[in-house]
C-alpha cells in the first residue's frame, strides 16, 4: 500500500479543500487581476486626456490582445496540470523538468504569436470594425505593446508552477509586484508626460518585464521548482504538455472569439458605444478576476489529488469551487451596481455609453453567478483527462450560441442587446457545463481511470514507482 501523503508530496493532499479553494482563488485573483489592472489603469488615464477616440482604439486593440493572452493562459493550464500531478505522485524532479519545459514552450509560442499579430495587425483590427484614424491609433498601440507578449509568457508560466505547488502568496506577488509599480508609473507616462497611447504601451513593457523577473526569482531560484531550460527538456516533455495545452488553448480562445464577435456588433453603434464596451471589458476581467483565475488556481488542487488518487477530495473540491463561484460573483454584482454612476463618470462616458455600462452592471454582471460554473467545470476536466470537453462547451457558448443571441437582442435593445446576449448565453452554458463537470468528477474512481500520459499510467500500476522521488 502506498504511503500516506506528506507535506513534501503536495500541500493540497491534506487539510480543508474549501480553505485551499478560497486561498488559491483569492490569491490567484489578486495576481491575475493586476495583469488586467494595468490595462484598466491605461484606459483610465487615457480617458483623462478627453479624447474618446483613444479609448476606442484601446478597445479595438483589446479584442486582438485577448486572443494572444488566451494562448499563453492555455499553455499555462497545461503546465499546471502536469506539474501538479507529478507533485501529487511525489515526483518532484519530474515536476521541475516539466515546469522548465512549459516555460520555454510558452515563451517560444508567444514570440511567434506576437510576430504574426504585429505583421497582420491592420487586417485583424479592420476585421473587428476599426477604420480611419482609430484604426491607425489601434495599429500603433498593438505594434508597440505586442512584442512584450513573450516576456509576459515567462511570468505567467512561473506563476503557474508556483500555484501547482501551492505557493499562493509567491504566485500572487509575481503579478502584484509589477502591478503596484505600474499604478504609480502609468499616470506619469500617459497623463503627466502626455505620451498617450505610446505611454500606455511602454507601461505594459515595464509591467511584464518586472513580472517575468519575479517569476524566475521565486520559481527558479528561491523555491527550486524549475530545472535549467533546454531543448532536450522541451523535446522530452512537449508532447505531454501539448496534449493538455492544445485543447486548453482551444478552450481559452473561445472567450476572445466571443468578445471579437460582440465588438463587431457594438461597433455599429459608434465610438461612444465602443468606448463603453472597452470599459466593460476591463471591469469584467478586474472585478471577476477570481473566476478567471479558477482554472489555474484550483487546477493544482485537482491535479495533486488526482495524482495521489484521492478521489473523494476531487469531488469535495468541485463542490467547494462551485459554491465559491456563486457567492463571489453575487458579491461583485452588488458592488458594481452600487458603483455604476461613479464608474461612468470616472471614465468620462457619454449618456449613450453610460446606458451600455448600466446594462452590464445590472444584468451582465449578475449572469456570472451561473456563468462562472463553466470555469469550475473547465478547471476540472482540463486537469482530469477530459480537456476536449472544455473546448466543446466553451465554443458552444461563444462560437455557436452567442451570434444568434446577439442578432436577436440587438434588434430590440440596440447596443445594450450585446450585453444581454452575453449574459443570457453565459448563464445557460454555465448551468450546462457545471452539471456535466460534476457528473464526470463524481464518477472518477468508480471505473477505469481517465487517460493521462504514459509515465503516469505506469506509476499508477506500480505502487513502488508511484511514490518514487
Amino acid at each position: 500500500m502506498a504511503a500516506g501523503p506528506t507535506q513534501t508530496d503536495g500541500r493540497f493532499l491534506t487539510g480543508s479543500t474549501l480553505g485551499h479553494v478560497v486561498r488559491m482563488t483569492l490569491t490567484g485573483a489578486a495576481g491575475i487581476t493586476f495583469v488586467f489592472i494595468v490595462d484598466a489603469a491605461n484606459l483610465f488615464w487615457v480617458s483623462q486626456l478627453g479624447q474618446p477616440i483613444l479609448m476606442a482604439a484601446i478597445g479595438y486593440a483589446f479584442a486582438i490582445q485577448f486572443f494572444t493572452v488566451s494562448i499563453g493562459v492555455g499553455l499555462m493550464v497545461g503546465t499546471t496540470a502536469l506539474v501538479s500531478r507529478s507533485i501529487g505522485r511525489g515526483e518532484r524532479a519530474l515536476a521541475r523538468e516539466q515546469g522548465a519545459a512549459g516555460m520555454l514552450l510558452t515563451f517560444l509560442v508567444q514570440a511567434v504569436t506576437a510576430g504574426t499579430v504585429v505583421a497582420f495587425r491592420r487586417d485583424f483590427l479592420g476585421n473587428v470594425g476599426a477604420s480611419g484614424e482609430v484604426l491607425d491609433l489601434a495599429a500603433r498601440y498593438v505594434a508597440l505593446s505586442m512584442p512584450s507578449l513573450a516576456i509576459m509568457a515567462v511570468g505567467l508560466c512561473g506563476s503557474a508552477v508556483l500555484r501547482a505547488d501551492g505557493l499562493a502568496r509567491q504566485a500572487m506577488m509575481v503579478t502584484m509586484g509589477g502591478g503596484i509599480i505600474m499604478l504609480g508609473v502609468d499616470p506619469v507616462l500617459i497623463y503627466v508626460l502626455e505620451m498617450g497611447l505610446d505611454g500606455a504601451a511602454l507601461s505594459v513593457w515595464i509591467f511584464r518585464g518586472i513580472m517575468a523577473g519575479l517569476a524566475i526569482w521565486y520559481a527558479g531560484f528561491r523555491h527550486g521548482l524549475l530545472a535549467r531550460p533546454s531543448l532536450v527538456l522541451l523535446v522530452r516533455h512537449a508532447p505531454a504538455l501539448l496534449r493538455v495545452a492544445v485543447p486548453a488553448i482551444v478552450t481559452q480562445m473561445a472567450t476572445p472569439f466571443g468578445n471579437f464577435l460582440l465588438t463587431g456588433f457594438i461597433a455599429a453603434y459608434g465610438d461612444n458605444a465602443v468606448a463603453a464596451w472597452a470599459v466593460i471589458n476591463r471591469l469584467t476581467v478586474v472585478a471577476f478576476g477570481g473566476l478567471f483565475s479558477l482554472a489555474g488556481a484550483i487546477g493544482g488542487i485537482f491535479g495533486q489529488n488526482f495524482g495521489a488518487r484521492q478521489f473523494d477530495r476531487l469531488r469535495q473540491t468541485y463542490r467547494d469551487a462551485a459554491l465559491f463561484c456563486v457567492c463571489y460573483a453575487g458579491v461583485v454584482w452588488l458592488i458594481l451596481m452600487a458603483l455604476t454612476g461613479t464608474i461612468a463618470k470616472g471614465f468620462g462616458l457619454t449618456a449613450e455609453g453610460a446606458t451600455v455600462l448600466r446594462a452590464f452592471t445590472q444584468i451582465g454582471a449578475l449572469s456570472f453567478t451561473l456563468g462562472g460554473l463553466l470555469f469550475v467545470s473547465n478547471a476540472a476536466v482540463n486537469t482530469l483527462g477530459r480537456p476536449l470537453w472544455a473546448s466543446v462547451l466553451s465554443w458552444l457558448r461563444d462560437g455557436l450560441l452567442l451570434w444568434p443571441a446577439a442578432v436577436w437582442l440587438t434588434a430590440g435593445y440596440a447596443a445594450e442587446g450585446v450585453v444581454y446576449a452575453q449574459a443570457l448565453v453565459g448563464a445557460v452554458m454555465g448551468i450546462v457545463a457545471g452539471g456535466l463537470g460534476w457528473r464526470y468528477v463524481r464518477t472518477i474512481g468508480d471505473g477505469p481511470l481517465p487517460k493521462v500520459n504514459l509515465r503516469e499510467r505506469r506509476a499508477w500500476r506500480d505502487p513502488n514507482r508511484w511514490r518514487r522521488r
